[in-house]
């Protein structure tokens, strides 16, 4: 007699049915599945693309072109010249107004300008100088040229241009050089100070900007209100990646820290949406050996509106900062306090 064995059932036999209704649920589940991914994807895309963009136009910011010339604006003779950056790599442009003496300002202007700076307004600061028998430099920073190569570095290349200028006066001129600051050109000043301190006699910095990562945090909050992370970290990424040039290569950290040689006169106001007049305290506050240096917090002021502001408080207290530096250092060398 033979047997049969039976295997136990596991489970329900699936019937015709079933498969029918399973196989539409499996191709669901793959098509919601598909679309979360599909959304994930593009919107980490779009994410790192807007930072990306960020990134691109930081180093390319908008420049107007010049609207008049030393002359035009107000009457004084210039002479258009051109000089090599200090390590050769780029090529500036500007206008020499000569003085009666052998002391120069050389103005450094900030970033989104050029050599007219009309919002400061650098032609009358030009103006009041020239009365005061200096000699001017008006210059563009290399990234400034409709269709150049050359990008916005936040003061790498651009210290190594303020300083190709200092060299250009050198060849004129052997007296006191000054520089006069405004926004990212304040701090290009400072950085050039760190490389060639000797060189400068002295400084004075308006509405003082570094882009460093605080800053340039406050400065994207300003046009788009986007998280600290992972903004900031995305666009210092991409900054080197699009334009070649890393902002880690800013060395603000020592800028802010350093004890400078020359006396600086320190300009900000505590309305500044730019750059916090804090981070200008604590720069002074390094200074405090330099009796020569100052301080001038102007309340409401705003970013690189401190000449308007007040206009005959800046103009005093600016030109009185060159001639009481300006006395001793002249006294110093045997030049006759006229020139």
């Amino acid at each position: 007699m033979s047997t049969t064995s039976l295997t136990p059932r596991t489970g329900p036999l699936e019937s015709p049915l079933d498969q029918v209704i399973a196989k539409p649920l499996l191709r669901k589940k793959r098509l919601i599945l598909t679309i979360i991914i599909s959304f994930f994807v593009l919107c980490t895309s779009l994410l790192l693309a807007f930072h990306a963009y960020m990134a691109w136009t930081l180093a390319r910011p908008h420049i107007d072109p010049l609207h008049s010339n030393p002359m035009q604006a107000v009457g004084l003779h210039y002479t258009n010249v051109s000089f090599p950056s200090r390590n050769d790599k780029s090529k500036l442009d500007g206008w020499f107004i000569p003085g009666d003496s052998n002391k120069t300002v050389i103005f450094s202007h900030g970033y989104g300008g050029n050599r007219e700076e009309l919002w400061v307004p650098i032609y009358s600061l030009a103006r009041e100088l020239h009365l005061q028998n200096y000699n001017v430099l008006m210059f563009d920073y290399g990234y400034v040229h409709p269709g150049s190569e050359r990008l916005m570095t936040g003061g790498i290349q651009e210290s190594q241009e303020l300083l190709g200028a200092i060299d250009y006066m050198k060849q004129l001129s052997d007296g006191p050089i000054y520089i006069w600051g405004f926004s990212m050109g304040a701090g290009t000043a400072l950085q050039a100070a760190l490389q060639s301190g000797d060189d400068i006699s002295g400084m004075i910095l308006d509405s003082t900007f570094l882009l460093n990562p605080d800053t340039l945090y406050h400065n994207m909050k300003q046009h788009v209100n986007v998280p600290k992370f992972p903004s900031l970290p995305l666009v210092r990424l991409f900054f080197p990646l699009l334009n070649g040039v890393s902002l880690h290569e800013i060395p603000y950290n020592k800028v802010t820290s350093q004890s400078y040689p020359m006396p600086i006169f320190f300009i900000h106001g505590t309305d500044d949406s730019k750059a916090p007049y804090g981070m200008v305290e604590d720069v002074f506050s390094k200074q405090k050996d330099d009796s020569d240096t100052k301080l001038w917090i102007i309340p409401n002021g705003q970013h690189e509106l401190l000449y308007r502001a007040e206009p005959q408080a800046y103009v005093k207290r600016t030109l009185n900062f060159l001639k009481e530096i300006a006395a001793p250092q002249q006294a110093s060398l045997g030049i006759p306090s006229s020139l």
